[in-house]
């Protein structure tokens, strides 16, 4: 079996979002004064659920990306299945660092709206292909 390279690089890219995200929202909780839970600021809702849909969706990715690879050896599969979830949790970070992708407020409402489709359209769709893809190796 080899090192799951894809594997490694999605993780290392989803790793340094993770924290940056999380920096942000802890950020903005310490200067909101709130503890826990977001109260009425929109803004630290967005930074909170931009950072936990991450949380949500990179782990079991990973480790089903990471038997895949391992499972095939790697190859094109493997790479367009990785860069496709790190497309989509790009652009869904990106929808979700403005109130206009998470709340629909604001100027620019078009842009976020897109890149929110686009991140969980990509995520749902790498997901389920990385899921049929390790199926078609184990029953093959």
């Amino acid at each position: 079996m080899e090192f799951p390279v894809t594997a490694a690089f999605v993780g290392a890219v989803l790793i340094i979002m993770q924290q940056v995200l999380m920096v942000s929202a802890g950020r903005h909780r310490a200067r909101a004064q709130l503890g826990v839970g977001f109260g009425s600021d929109q803004d630290l809702e967005r930074k909170i659920r931009r950072h936990g849909n991450l949380a949500e969706n990179a782990a079991l990715f990973l480790i089903v990306l990471s038997f895949a690879e391992g499972f095939s050896g790697g190859g094109w599969a493997t790479t367009f299945i990785g860069i496709l979830f790190l497309a989509a949790r790009i652009s869904h970070a990106i929808a979700f660092s403005s109130l206009s992708g998470s709340h629909g407020q604001e100027d620019g409402v078009r842009i976020f709206g897109l890149c929110r489709m686009a991140g969980a359209l990509g995520t749902a769709l790498s997901g389920v292909a990385l899921g049929v893809y390790l199926l078609a190796l184990l029953l093959t």
